[in-house]
This record gives C-alpha cells, sequence and structure tokens, in this order.
C-alpha cells in the first residue's frame, strides 16, 4: 500500500461521458501524480468485456487493499458494483453518464477533479444495494413496460444523442407501438396479491424517485425498496402518466400502486397455468435481460463501502 493511500484500480468505460474519456482519463492521471497515489486504469472499449474487466479490477485491488472505482455511467457503475459486493473492496465514483443518478444521490460531484478529490480523501459511508434474484441494482429494477422503453430509448440515442428530452421521445414512441400487462402475483410484508400491470418498477435511488415526484422516496436507502406497479389504463393516461413523471408530479396519480418494502416477490399469476414458468425481461440500472419468474427483489445484506464526501453534497446535486 502507498504511503499517501490505497491504489486506484479504475475500471474505464471511454464510451460513456459523451466523449470526454480523454479529458477524465487525463484528470486521474494527473491528480494521482500529484497526489503520489499509484494508479492501475483497466479501459474498456467492448462492453462485452466489462464485467471480466470488473471482475479482475477486484482482484488486483485486494491484495493491496486497493480501491475499485468506476468510471462511466449507471450501467458501469452497475457492473463493477456487482463485483465489488462482499469482496472488501472499498468503492468509489467519478460519474461520467448521462443521468449519475447513483452518484448523484451520495452528493459526489459530476466535475472529473472534483470527484477524485472524493476519492483520493478516502471517506467512505455505506450504500444500500438493490438485489433481484443474484443481480445488482442501484438506481432500479423493473418489469414489463418499462424495460422495452430502455431497449427502444438506446436505439434513439445512437441516433440523437443523449438527453433527457431523447429519452422522453423514446417513450412516446413505445407507448404508440403499443404494449402488453403482465398478470403476476406479488407478495410483501406477508401478503399476496394479484396484480395486473404494464410495468413493475423498484426503485432504490431517492433521488430519481424525488425527481418523479414519488412519496416513498424517503423510504429508500433506510433498508427499505419502493415498488411502484400502474393500474391498467389506456395510451391517451399512459402518456399523461409519462408527461406527469418529466414534471416531477407522478406521486398524486391515482394509477399507481405503491409500496415502500424490505422484499418483495414475484411469481406468475395463477391464471396463467403452465405458461406461468417462462422468462421475462428485467431491466437493472438500465440493462435489460432474461431472468426467470419467481423472483425475489430484496436489500442486500451487505452495502458498499462507498467513496463519498464527508458533507451531504446531494440538495444541490438534486436541483442540477
Amino acid at each position: 500500500m502507498s504511503a499517501r493511500g490505497p491504489p486506484l484500480v479504475v475500471v474505464f468505460n471511454v464510451g460513456a461521458g459523451h466523449g470526454r474519456a480523454d479529458e477524465a482519463r487525463a484528470t486521474l492521471q494527473a491528480g494521482c501524480a500529484e497526489a503520489g497515489r499509484p494508479l492501475l486504469l483497466l479501459e474498456v472499449q467492448d462492453p462485452r468485456q466489462l464485467s471480466a474487466i470488473a471482475h479482475q479490477a477486484v482482484a488486483q485491488a485486494k491484495p493491496c487493499g486497493g480501491i475499485v472505482v468506476a468510471a462511466g455511467g449507471d450501467g458501469t457503475i452497475n457492473v463493477v458494483a456487482q463485483a465489488v459486493l462482499d469482496s472488501g473492496c472499498a468503492f468509489g465514483v467519478p460519474p461520467q453518464g448521462t443521468f449519475n443518478y447513483f452518484s448523484r444521490t451520495h452528493g459526489i460531484p459530476a466535475d472529473s477533479a472534483e470527484a477524485l478529490k472524493v476519492l483520493l480523501a478516502g471517506h467512505t459511508q455505506p450504500a444500500q444495494v438493490g438485489l433481484v434474484g443474484d443481480r445488482v441494482f442501484l438506481v432500479n429494477a423493473s418489469l414489463g413496460l418499462h424495460p422495452q422503453m430502455l431497449e427502444d430509448r438506446e436505439g434513439w440515442k445512437r441516433q440523437l444523442g443523449r438527453s433527457r428530452m431523447v429519452a422522453f421521445g423514446a417513450g412516446v414512441g413505445t407507448l404508440l407501438r403499443g404494449h402488453r400487462s403482465l398478470r403476476l402475483r406479488v407478495e410483501s410484508h406477508g401478503r399476496e396479491r394479484e396484480l395486473r400491470t404494464p410495468t413493475l418498477f423498484v426503485g432504490n435511488n431517492a433521488l430519481q424517485l424525488q425527481q418523479l415526484g414519488l412519496p416513498d422516496a424517503e423510504a429508500v436507502g433506510t433498508g427499505c425498496l419502493a415498488a411502484i406497479a400502474l393500474r391498467p389504463v389506456g395510451l391517451v393516461k399512459m402518456l399523461g402518466l409519462l408527461w406527469r413523471g418529466a414534471f416531477g408530479r407522478l406521486g398524486d396519480a391515482d394509477e399507481l400502486i405503491q409500496v415502500a418494502t424490505r422484499q418483495l416477490t414475484v411469481r406468475p399469476s395463477r391464471r396463467l397455468g403452465i405458461l406461468g414458468s417462462r422468462r421475462i425481461k428485467v431491466a437493472t440500472d438500465g440493462e435489460v435481460t432474461w431472468m426467470q419468474l419467481p423472483l425475489s427483489f430484496r436489500v442486500a445484506a451487505q452495502a458498499l463501502d462507498l467513496l463519498r464526501p464527508r458533507a451531504q453534497a446531494h440538495e444541490s446535486q438534486a436541483t442540477e
């Protein structure tokens, strides 16, 4: 270990940060050199390599007490956090993405030089981790319409770039194409209910929930997740809900079912019979994959040992 602090082992996603990879790399290198801190940059040129490189970073950090750092957006942070959880390594985040919900909710500056100061200062606090099955989510996990919106949004981003307006337009486009409702059995607090919904959303990020105007935001981070489902509605009402969410007024919509919970189990509806054993698309922090029902959403027993500022700065971050 360096006399001036543990080394930083950085998983660096060169595709994140709106093309500012060179600037972010130079900031990390210059700042660590000035502070006398060892730096190991593991660059991700191909997103398919991300998980393997994240586990490589943990393997290199553990023997020397190093800090594993995820330089990228929420998707990159998710994959690296998956590798870091239960490893004993501290975790750092200089945000490079579009929304940066995880870093902002923990008061980590968006500016690369300021974020590096947080990493070098070495102050850690626990950060709550959500799990669906064995997959980590730090911001949200979802089923149904929301994962489809995320997949469609990626196509829009490739053509039009990354912005909130592009994300909103992609959501409208998904709704106009039509969607099917899920039929599920949902168990929480020892009670089970049949649920028909276009989407089930489980939040683990207070800032995102606050920006949507959802009242269970305060429960997140204190051992609970916020589960939100939509009642089946027509296209016009669905577009209205999307508009409400964009302006932080989703919480007063009658079409929402909301609950703060430590664990949520999701099974196929009994009405589906043998078809109830099918796979389903699940989004975790923007990354979509197939998983098998039943699913368990819960708070991980072990938190992330996150490098963050001593004084909470998330109030100013939330207004950006």
